[in-house]
């Protein structure tokens, strides 16, 4: 509310006008309905036409709006008609945080300051809470390192995917998704790594097989004395390779994509 004062000194308020265009104020109206619960993931949304008469604007206005919610994933189109209230998929979450991140030019010493605290608390999670559906697909992950030791673009994924199986194993989606754009950024930080660093690679499947042994032991202080161990040399690594720690890091065009069955 804004306060004004009148000629004989009292005081009255008016609402902030609201200038956002009429698709947007549609939008933002059906997002907090979805975001408070009261419109739930899976129910179909009136018909584009029920919702105009409702709302009071044209069809068009109403297009607009579900389209700007179509894209942020919060609703999608079943049949190609009837709309349905969905959760919008973790890879598109991912990359809209990853592109803020680049656009921000956030540096490999803010992304590796952020691992140091987060890295550590998901293996101990994963040492906690780990199934063994998870155990199978982290020790598939290890044999493919040692197997692909010598591919650098194959470690740089397969690394990533370490992570992100700890992170799966935790149980924990916020931790999940806090993680991703970071596996993201991660790639594209160390695309020259092994090129410039050629032992980082086995100093990388050391790491990754002791935690791994831990996790599946249960011993969340091993893994998480492991991967603080982890980060901290990667960090070395990328000292050694003389990269600038305080450079933006560029978003790399050949960045693996994430795969929704993995969330």
């Amino acid at each position: 509310m804004s306060e004004r004062k009148t000629r004989a000194g009292a005081s009255f308020s008016l609402p902030v006008l609201d200038t956002a265009p009429s698709y947007k104020r549609v939008a933002t109206l059906i997002e907090r309905e979805i975001i408070s619960g009261r419109v739930k993931p899976g129910e179909l949304l009136p018909t584009e036409g029920d919702l105009a008469a409702q709302l009071g604007v044209h069809r068009s206005t109403i297009r607009e709006g579900i389209r700007s919610l179509e894209n942020s994933g919060l609703i999608r189109r079943v049949g190609g008609k009837r709309l349905v209230v969905s959760i919008p998929d973790r890879s598109a979450v991912a990359w809209s945080t990853t592109r803020a991140l680049g656009l921000r030019k956030v540096s490999f010493r803010e992304l590796w300051e952020v691992q140091m605290e987060m890295e550590p608390f998901s293996a101990s999670l994963a040492a906690q809470r780990v199934s063994e559906e998870i155990q199978q697909e982290i020790a598939a992950n290890v044999d493919a390192l040692a197997k692909n030791i010598d591919d650098d673009e194959a470690v740089i994924e397969l690394d990533i995917e370490f992570h992100r199986l700890l992170a799966k194993a935790s149980k924990n989606q916020a931790l999940m998704l806090s993680l991703e754009p970071i596996g993201i950024l991660l790639f594209s930080a160390t695309v020259d790594l092994y090129k410039k660093v050629p032992p980082a690679r086995h100093r990388l499947l050391h790491a990754h097989r002791i935690i791994a042994d831990a996790v599946f032991a249960r011993d969340e202080e091993t893994a998480r004395t492991w991967m603080a161990k982890h980060i901290r040399d990667f960090r070395r690594g990328y000292i050694v390779a003389g990269t600038d720690l305080d450079a933006p890091i560029e978003i790399h065009d050949k960045v693996p994509p994430i795969h929704p069955q993995s969330s």
